[in-house]
């Protein structure tokens, strides 16, 4: 068994980066992710990388969006309003298929709002979060190790299908400690001829550029896009279940919230509760097929969110309105606790949500 080591999940990011070849990071200190810039700013100088903190999120982005174009792996990490101001940046790197990593750890909104966790942030990332027609591969970590591992998997995501993965994680993920393995499996970073790399007057000139002033061609680009999508949706999805074989009630919840609810769950168990658990890894793409499958035989759904309601919309369109999905929340910062997603599961159960 490969040792562990001790760190913050905003750390394990960083150094899972690392350890995936980026070599460049661009960024700018905010509050619940500033561990991420701050171990980049130690690190990137001692292995030949580069480290700059940009004098805003929108000169951030755009220096990704440069670096992406010479095909190296580059990173940026901020938190909500900071992935706001980034969100031009976003469509224009979208809008010219440009791969990339963003980290994104949530704080309570909107606004300035706090620094505490929040998943308020659903809606901006599993949507695009800029303009135009575009998605991004969105995961969602619920412990350290995953904080690590689904960075590695952001990149070669991002390469594999030439376009942005964002780690949507949270206040909770980014500072809390647990034992992390950093022996990854790292696949060869594949070949990038579309790279602006110079030509050596052996090719063509790459050109990198979101405009498209010809409708009929930019339609046709959306449409290939949408195509690498579908293929996304077909081969990507991740997902947890937990003690869904018989469950009469079915949470859904995803970061902290899963892990709050996985203790409610088995609390419920305990009880004789027929609970069990969805948790999305990728929340673009949704795991669909769970919560339709899971329609034939649960009573109720029960989305756990930090938010005032944004998955349990996604819940409901893959499961198709079958069942009643109800919402357990806590907003504004506030996380919540197995006990009230216990007696949301026992008032479902009291209303006819179990057998």
């Amino acid at each position: 068994m490969a040792d562990k080591v001790l760190m913050k999940g905003n750390e394990a990011i960083a150094e899972a980066a690392i350890t995936a070849g980026c070599r460049f990071y661009f960024g700018y200190p905010i509050t619940p992710q500033t561990e991420i810039a701050a171990y980049m700013a130690k690190r990137m100088p001692k292995i030949g990388g580069t480290f700059l903190q940009a004098e805003s999120e929108i000169a951030a982005i755009n220096m990704v969006y440069g670096v992406a174009s010479a095909g190296k792996r580059v990173m940026t990490s901020s938190s909500s309003p900071g992935i706001s101001l980034k969100g031009e940046g976003i469509s224009y790197m979208a809008g010219s298929d440009l791969p990339g990593l963003i980290v994104n750890v949530q704080r309570g909104g909107p606004g300035l709002g706090g620094i505490q966790p929040s998943q308020s942030d659903y809606f901006q990332a599993t949507r695009g979060g800029g303009h135009g027609d575009y998605h991004l591969i969105v995961l969602a970590p619920a412990s350290v190790q995953e904080m690590a591992d689904l960075t590695i998997k952001g990149f070669e995501l991002a390469d594999k299908y030439r376009m942005m993965t964002m780690i949507l994680a949270d206040g909770t993920m980014g500072q809390m400690m647990e034992p992390v393995s950093l022996d990854f499996d790292i696949k060869p970073e594949p070949e990038k001829p579309w790279a602006t790399t110079g030509t050596q007057m052996k090719r063509p000139h790459n050109i990198i550029n979101s405009l498209s002033l010809v409708p009929e061609e930019l339609e046709q680009q959306n449409f290939r896009r949408y195509e690498k999508y579908a293929e996304i949706e077909k081969n990507e999805v991740m997902y947890e279940e937990y003690m869904m074989d018989d469950a009469q009630i079915a949470i859904a919840a995803f970061g902290i919230a899963a892990r709050v609810s996985k203790n409610a769950v088995n609390e419920a168990r305990s009880k004789g509760i027929k609970a069990g658990m969805i948790r999305p890894i990728t929340l673009w793409p949704f795991p669909k097929e769970p919560f339709m499958k899971a329609a034939e035989h649960v009573k109720q759904f029960i989305s756990v969110e930090l938010s005032m309601g944004q998955m349990i919309e996604d819940v409901q369109l893959a499961e198709q309105c079958r069942r009643p999905v109800t919402l357990c929340k806590r907003a504004g910062g506030m996380i919540p606790s197995p006990e009230m997603v216990l007696a949301a599961i026992e008032e479902a159960a009291e209303n006819g949500g179990a057998l």
